[in-house]
């Protein structure tokens, strides 16, 4: 296993101003873009599964997987669908950038690790096979056994499928819709393997499938990256509790049905945020004492059981009191 960070999910670096030196249709729907300094300089480093968020407007943050290659330090590569529901951010990408325009970047950041094992299985659904083709890319480079279950609608809107095609050692399952129906996961969940671990990106749907197939897995054996958030019940304790500012002394009042993100903010305090459906970790603040109640679709169960933080755009407090790095 790759050792744990100290910090487990890496804080952004300094906003970039980058220029968009190609702009590619890749599959119906879908369009990458290359961005670069502008100079041939070198961006960040960065590992399979990280995103960035490009910063759209003063009031339009989106987060778009890197797919490209991490050892191209002069270019980073991002894949958008343009979501027939879109809330703005793909519609933007795709009606109003093109190739030469500069644009406002933060990141990269990683919450969807590749941890070592002996064999890979990876499904993906439509958009989400942006966060897995580098660590395809990687694993084929190592020698690595893995299998890819790759879905779409139809084969038209599959991207990158050429791409994948040039990796070594993989065996690939193309699954359009409208021709083979839907992932046969019960043929490739069936049990868990010794050795194996599960990567899944995709719609809420096929990432619900596959949770229900894995459930009672061994932990740290699936892995998951959601667009956007779980369908939730309505979360049963909502009631008020209080929250103490560890470097102030400061106790704020979190009243129900008020987030504890919104209270923070409106007590002075300075939490970077972007999706405020606890899907980026954007806004995770460490816990210094108290028992958090997770409502995110984020952490693993290993940072669950921690209790060491917390993303307060949706999650709450267990206890009375939840004491705060803040």
């Amino acid at each position: 296993m790759n050792p744990r960070p100290e910090n487990i999910f890496e804080g952004l670096s300094d906003q970039l101003s980058l220029k968009i030196e190609a702009m590619e249709v890749e599959a119906e729907g879908v369009v990458s873009l290359v961005l670069t300094d502008g100079f041939g300089g070198t961006l960040p480093s960065w590992e399979p599964g990280a995103h960035i968020d490009l910063i759209l407007s003063s009031d339009l943050t989106r987060q778009y997987s890197l797919c490209g290659d991490p050892s191209e330090r002069d270019r980073w590569r991002v894949g958008v669908l343009l979501a027939p529901d879109s809330r703005g951010g793909s519609q933007f990408v795709h009606d109003r950038l093109r190739a030469g325009d500069i644009v406002q970047v933060a990141g990269p950041r990683n919450n969807f690790r590749l941890v070592e094992a002996d064999h890979y299985l990876f499904i993906a659904g439509g958009i989400g096979i942006t966060p897995i083709l580098p660590m395809i890319r990687e694993v084929a480079a190592k020698g690595k056994r893995w299998t890819l279950l790759y879905g779409g609608r139809t084969e038209s809107s599959m991207a990158f499928v050429k791409e994948i095609g040039e990796f070594s050692g993989g065996d690939v399952h193309l699954v359009p819709q409208d021709k083979y129906g839907l992932l046969d996961l019960k043929r490739f969940l069936a049990d868990p393997v010794p050795g194996q671990v599960v990567y899944c990106c995709g719609p809420g749907p096929l990432i619900d499938a596959v949770e229900t197939h894995c459930f009672g897995w061994p932990a740290g054996m699936l892995h998951r990256e959601r667009f956007a958030p779980r369908q939730r019940p309505e979360i049963v304790d909502d009631g008020e509790f209080e929250v103490e500012l560890a470097n102030s002394g400061r106790r704020l009042s979190v009243p129900a049905g008020k987030s504890l993100l919104k209270v923070l903010e409106e007590a002075g305090c300075k939490i970077s945020n972007s999706c405020r459906a606890g899907i980026c970790g954007t806004c995770l603040v460490k816990v210094l004492d108290g028992v958090p109640e997770h409502n995110d679709d984020l952490l693993d169960d290993e940072q669950r059981e921690s209790g060491a933080v917390i993303l307060p755009c949706v999650s709450r407090s267990r206890t009375k009191t939840l004491v705060l790095d803040l």
